[in-house]
């Protein structure tokens, strides 16, 4: 008999997933339970199992983008398939069709804007499908900028390739998860107020504590001490003190969290993700880097799940592993905040009159002016500032 391998439902708002790559080749022998495939999703990638043994039949392939609940190979428990030694190579996505995209319709009327005209045609979208919040119900770049953020025109996320490439040019499928950033940081931009404000830390007093217990944390509690729950918990600390930054604005409506779910950034390889450690202002300092290895350890082989990476109040992101002096943090909506921690450098400063060397690093604070003010944003990175400069006020419970 022969059983269909159906692309799984991973959400609630997902319609279609793409295949990442089969784990056995075409015709190979499988038993119930191995690993067939993984597929991926604009939010995380999915391992799919064998429910039965048998042969396996593939009829779509790693590449292709199929639809939720349709068949994308079989199973013939009747026969036998030829045995598989490691994982079917991932086979490359096929190239598109050099068809040109169609040009966008623009009114003959030309009741656009020179500046929402010039958005319509360098993002190849339709005004026709576009609804206007202007007077008399004209478009405005914002308009355009949420449409596209929203989805755009399906000939536009189809990915239609433009016929201006030219040798040298290597066009590849943006992966689904990409794409999905993409959505959400322009979303961000285009809906939110952002603005950011700055400050700097003195990292000598952290570096010291974390010099002297290090050795005897990692033997303790078998993990590294590492900078990032020193900064998680000096941001639960402060995000009791000023909740707006741990708030989100739904509708007309401010949303306000009386708990901590921090999502940190980690970098992989199909792109930047944020898992959440979940009620971090209730954890140790043991259970917050326990929390965020098993999260990055995820991350990076690609086994985040939909449940790792929803929610989250407030996020940190750490360019200063990457050499990061100074940077803007981009909104992870729908939170109203999110700190940048940047490289770690020896500089002059001036402490009770003298200069002294002291291992500084700059703070900066993403925030949606809509829910917070500017006031409570400095009074934020102060209060930072000052648990991180006196340790002892963040509670160390591992001394």
């Amino acid at each position: 008999m022969k059983h269909d391998i159906l692309a799984p439902a991973v959400g609630e708002s997902i319609t279609e997933v793409s295949i990442l790559k089969w784990a056995k080749p075409n015709g190979a022998q499988v038993k119930s339970g191995e690993m067939l495939l993984e597929i991926e999703s604009d939010k995380a990638t999915v391992e799919i199992v064998a429910e039965f043994s048998g042969a396996l039949t593939i009829t779509k392939q790693a590449g292709e983008r199929v639809n939720i609940k349709s068949v994308i190979g079989f199973i013939d428990d009747a026969a036998t398939g030829t045995a598989s030694v490691g994982p079917a190579a991932k086979a490359p996505p096929p190239p598109p069709t050099a068809t040109p995209a169609a040009a966008p319709v623009i009114p003959s009327d030309a009741n656009l804007s020179p500046a929402v005209r010039k958005a319509v045609v360098e993002n190849n979208v339709t005004p026709g499908n576009i609804t206007g919040t202007g007077k008399d119900g004209r478009l405005t770049k914002g308009d355009v900028f949420a449409y596209l953020a929203n989805g755009g025109d399906k000939q536009v996320q189809a990915g239609l390739p433009k016929n201006n490439d030219k040798p040298g040019d290597r066009r590849v499928p943006m992966p689904m998860i990409r794409q999905r950033i993409a959505e959400r940081l322009v979303f961000a931009q285009h809906t939110a107020a952002i603005l950011t404000t700055f400050n700097e830390v003195d990292m000598k007093p952290v570096m010291d504590v974390r010099t002297q217990h290090k050795d005897a944390f990692e033997k303790k509690f078998g993990v590294k001490l590492s900078f990032m729950s020193f900064f998680t918990r000096a941001c639960t600390l402060a995000l009791k003190q000023l909740p707006a930054v741990n708030a989100a604005i739904d509708g007309k409506d401010f949303v306000y969290h009386d708990y901590c779910d921090i999502g940190v950034a980690v970098g992989t390889e199909r792109g930047l993700v944020v898992p959440v450690v979940r009620g971090a202002d209730k954890m140790t300092f043991a259970e917050i880097e326990k929390g965020i290895g098993d999260l990055a350890l995820k991350a990076r082989n690609g086994k985040l799940s939909i449940q790792d990476m929803s929610g989250g109040t407030f996020t940190i992101s750490n360019g200063g592993t990457y050499g990061s002096l100074l940077s803007t943090p981009i909104l992870n909506p729908p939170q109203s905040g999110i700190l940048g921690m940047h490289k770690i450098m020896d500089r002059p400063i001036v402490i009770n009159g003298k200069v002294e060397v002291r291992p500084m690093m700059y703070l900066a604070l993403s925030y949606d002016h809509r829910i917070i003010d500017g006031k409570e944003a400095v009074t934020f990175l102060v209060t930072l500032k000052d648990l991180l400069e006196n340790p002892a006020k963040l509670g160390l419970d591992f001394t």
